[in-house]
């Protein structure tokens, strides 16, 4: 088996974001970063494909000792192979990876936030805990990138889970907190109904002023020295910001519209983000 063929088909199968926002690295890091994607995709899948909660756990246990075989060479499941081979480029921290599996562990024990709190931390996991990684193969020369990473992270997955508020339901999952579901006066039971009315439209704008919020956090924490080295996840963050502004186009109405971005429009995104850079920098 080709490693990298393996790993890239995993990517593009996807459909993911990803890959218009690191088409523009150079080969070894992009290579590199779809590693990292392809782990990370596993994860979910090892908790989505289950038959039950037990046999997702023994398959993350598993998997979890696959981890541990990357850092000392001896890694047997292909994908694991091939980030045992970009760790070596690469020193992506171990703790890292654990956090993300924790993190999509959650889905097999909570359902639920009560609080944003609670929220925060599971989007810290399964997000924020990416844009670190990331940053690792990006490289970059002041700490201070690691709060812009942990920002955009949590700004991204805020933006998902706007968009995915109905098919959520539809798996018994609701990442709105209950908190500020009962704040604005919009239950489960309406949720169940889809009820699309103006406590669920104040209750959605409120969410989606909090993500605009996390991108202008990450953006003013980026430092200058490191702009440059955070060109894709700066196209990751267009992106998912335009996505946002359709949400909010579409009223907030994430029932009855497909809310999504087609690939040619993530590419001309992409596209004018990089000829944008080209000039600024000269």
């Amino acid at each position: 088996m080709n490693l990298k063929r393996h790993v890239a088909k995993i990517v593009r199968g996807a459909r993911t974001n990803f890959f218009f926002a690191f088409v523009f690295l150079p080969r070894k890091k992009r290579e590199a970063i779809f590693s990292a994607y392809a782990f990370s995709r596993h994860t979910d899948d090892i908790v989505d494909d289950a038959a039950s909660p037990e046999e997702a756990r023994c398959h993350l246990d598993a998997w979890r000792e696959q981890l541990h075989a990357c850092y000392k060479g001896s890694a047997t499941h292909p994908i694991a192979q091939n980030l045992q081979a970009v760790l070596r480029d690469f020193p992506i921290p171990k703790a890292h990876f654990l956090a993300l599996i924790e993190g999509v562990e959650m889905d097999l024990t909570k359902n639920r936030y009560d609080t944003f709190d609670e929220l925060r931390e599971y989007c810290y996991r399964v997000a924020s805990i990416v844009g670190l990684i990331c940053i690792e193969i990006f490289g970059y020369r002041n700490p201070q990138t690691r709060e812009y990473a942990v920002n955009l992270g949590l700004a991204l997955q805020l933006t998902n889970i706007l968009r995915d508020v109905h098919t959520d339901w539809q798996q018994n999952r609701i990442y709105l907190p209950q908190e500020e579901m009962a704040r604005f006066g919009y239950t489960e039971k309406a949720l169940a109904r889809g009820d699309y009315n103006a406590a669920f439209i104040d209750l959605m704008r409120f969410q989606a002023q909090r993500a605009w919020d996390y991108y202008q956090t990450a953006e003013e924490l980026l430092p200058a020295e490191d702009r440059t080295a955070m060109f894709s996840a700066q196209i990751m963050g267009k992106i998912y910001a335009q996505l946002l502004v359709k949400i909010q186009r579409a009223n907030y109405d994430v029932f009855g519209t497909s809310v999504r971005l087609n690939n040619l429009h993530k590419l001309g995104i992409a596209l004018r983000y990089w000829l944008g850079s080209r000039l600024a920098w000269g």
